[in-house]
């Protein structure tokens, strides 16, 4: 008998203790744990993402180049449709009844109980004739967006787009999720993390008809979007449109930098594009039209454009040679239209080149391929590849075959040949100086970009060092952080600059019977120095080449023009850089003839 007590006492404690534990959980479900009875309230609660505004973007002087327009995406909830005039959201929507019905049937199969995008980015004034109808269309709601808005059609290449992630992005980077938008070129990719704030959420009641009640919870569960940082460039737009009116037409690029700092004043790729032709749902189809057009618009010819230097490169070899001693100022070489040593290099005709500021304003192709034979024959070194990585070494510290580290993406390194290239294509051994002669008129092997070219320009400008080319100034939050360049100094002495510029300045300025090559460059008063380069095509005309800086003394703006199938540097690119000057230092334009003959070709 005392057992069976037992047995019953411990039952009974048993089904006591478990209605406790029930009672206790209904009670902690009930009134404490909230998130039990969100979950419960589904059905008539409706949770919206926040999506920030992106940053700003300003140029160098305040002048608003990207900005945010609002726009909405509409979504629906399978499981909370009730039957709707489908015509009537058709037309509100401006898609066809098809359209509607692939899009329903896609988010039932993805879920009846979770939202799914139906449409996305409705411009403000299609939302405002939709929102007046929304109750109407049970299942159905909006949430707004933002779309970038380019209030200049200039400067695409620099300021690039933003783009929905897929699926490869979300797997990468588990911060973004279905529906969030990145940058995907350009600044907007460089600065994506600075742009793009932070999501938050908001937790609305809803009524049966669809309609909203208010917060949910009087907020408790909202966290609120955090808008991106604001940019502030160096980019100076009044310059950068200027630039793209002048190259309207051609194939080319136009680079202008501030040589005291690095920062970029203008990039110009051209044939360009309206920026607004990708963004919202016209974006697929206007993409495809442009990557698929034969002038290759999307293509930044500034950092990934790969060509000769040409006769602009002469300067490089100067330099390199009057630090090795191989040639100094006063040294003269005759021409006679040829460099006469092995198959030779022919040459325009000019007065004898008597020393190297006359022959870097004659550009003279004969006096250079001495200077550059001097350089790999050099006999303190014990073979032709110790000579020439030297050269390399050299020709590597003016920031050829390298990224300058621009904050851009795509960037290329071009090309500087290196000894095992040479053992690769000629054999250990078979060749020698001659062997690559055309790489003393800027020939042969090497590639560079207008940037690259451009950040020369700097070099000869600043006597000997350059800085870190940078399209970013400062970026605006919660606080400010400004961009700091690295400041890269060459091992060669600021005098051996002295006799180079003085042949860039006369290769401008002086009398036309000396037979200065860049004379349309020439704008009186602003001391501007330039070399022109004609770099060699084998599928056609020739490309203009001119690099150049302004003024002499304490530089303000140095400037590369590249124009493909133009002919020699002094007929195109030297007087777009000379407008170019022009228009930054004196803020307008006064040589009108040189002008209407680049705009007009007249």
């Amino acid at each position: 008998m005392a057992l069976q007590a037992n047995r019953k006492s411990l039952i009974l404690a048993i089904f006591t203790l478990v209605g406790v534990v029930l009672v206790g959980k209904l009670f902690y479900i009930q009134l404490i744990d909230k998130s039990y009875r969100l979950s419960a309230d589904n059905n008539v609660l409706r949770r919206i993402t926040l999506y920030p505004a992106r940053g700003i973007i300003y140029d160098r002087k305040g002048e608003l180049l990207v900005y945010n327009e609002a726009a909405y995406d509409l979504l629906v909830i399978p499981s909370q449709i009730k039957p709707f005039d489908t015509a009537k959201l058709t037309s509100l929507l401006h898609i066809s009844r098809e359209q509607l019905a692939e899009s329903l049937a896609q988010a039932k199969q993805y879920s009846t109980y979770k939202e799914s995008i139906i449409l996305k980015q409705i411009s403000a004034t299609d939302y405002g004739y939709l929102q007046e109808a929304l109750h109407e269309f049970p299942g159905f709601f909006t949430q707004a967006r933002t779309l970038r808005y380019y209030p200049h059609p200039t400067a695409a290449h620099l300021l690039g787009y933003v783009g929905e992630v897929n699926e490869r992005i979300i797997f990468e980077q588990p911060y973004y999720k279905s529906g969030d938008y990145i940058g995907i070129t350009g600044l907007e990719k460089s600065y994506e993390k600075e742009l793009r704030g932070k999501r938050g959420v908001q937790t609305l009641m809803v009524d049966v008809h669809n309609r909203i009640k208010g917060s949910y919870a009087h907020g408790a569960y909202d966290t609120a979007a955090i808008a991106g940082r604001d940019l502030h460039l160096s980019l100076d737009l009044a310059l950068q449109q200027y630039g793209e009116q002048l190259m309207r037409g051609r194939i080319g690029s136009i680079v202008a930098l501030d040589p005291s700092n690095g920062e970029v004043l203008a990039m110009v790729s051209s044939p360009s594009y309206d920026p607004n032709l990708l963004v919202g749902r016209i974006r697929s189809e206007n993409f495809k039209n442009l990557d698929t057009s034969r002038e290759k618009p999307l293509f930044n010819r500034a950092t990934m454009a790969l060509s000769p230097p040409g006769s602009t490169f002469k300067i490089v070899n100067a330099l390199i040679g009057l630090k090795e001693q191989v040639v100094f100022p006063k040294t003269g070489y005759s021409c006679h239209g040829r460099y006469p040593v092995g198959r030779g290099v022919g040459c325009h005709n000019h007065p004898y080149a008597a020393d190297i500021t006359s022959a870097v304003r004659m550009s003279c192709n004969t006096y250079f391929c001495y200077v550059f034979r001097n350089l790999i024959d050099l006999r303190r070194f014990d073979s032709i590849e110790g000579a020439f990585r030297n050269w390399e070494r050299e020709v590597h510290s003016f920031g050829f075959g390298q990224k300058l580290g621009i904050d851009l993406p795509g960037e290329l390194n071009g090309i500087v040949p290196s000894v095992p290239f040479y053992n690769r294509y000629f054999r250990k051994g078979g060749w020698n100086s001659l062997t690559i002669i055309s790489l003393a008129i800027g020939q042969g092997e090497l590639s560079t970009t207008p940037l690259q070219m451009a950040n020369l320009a700097s070099v000869i400008a600043n006597r000997g060092h350059y800085y870190q080319p940078h399209l970013m100034r400062s970026v605006v939050g919660k606080e400010t952080s400004h961009f700091e360049p690295q400041r890269y100094d060459l091992d060669i002495e600021p005098s051996y600059f002295t006799p180079v510029v003085e042949g860039m300045y006369q290769a401008v300025n002086a009398d036309f019977s000396t037979g200065p090559t860049g004379w349309r460059a020439r704008v009186p008063g602003l001391d501007i120095c330039g070399k022109t380069g004609t770099a060699q095509n084998p599928h056609g005309e020739d490309h203009s080449v001119f690099i150049s800086f302004a003024p002499r003394d304490n530089p303000k703006i140095a400037v590369a023009v590249y124009v493909e199938n133009a002919g020699p540097g002094g007929r195109w690119a030297a007087p777009i850089a000379g407008l170019m000057i022009e228009k930054y230092l004196s803020d307008s334009v006064r040589n009108k003839v040189m002008e209407e003959y680049v705009l007009n070709g007249r």
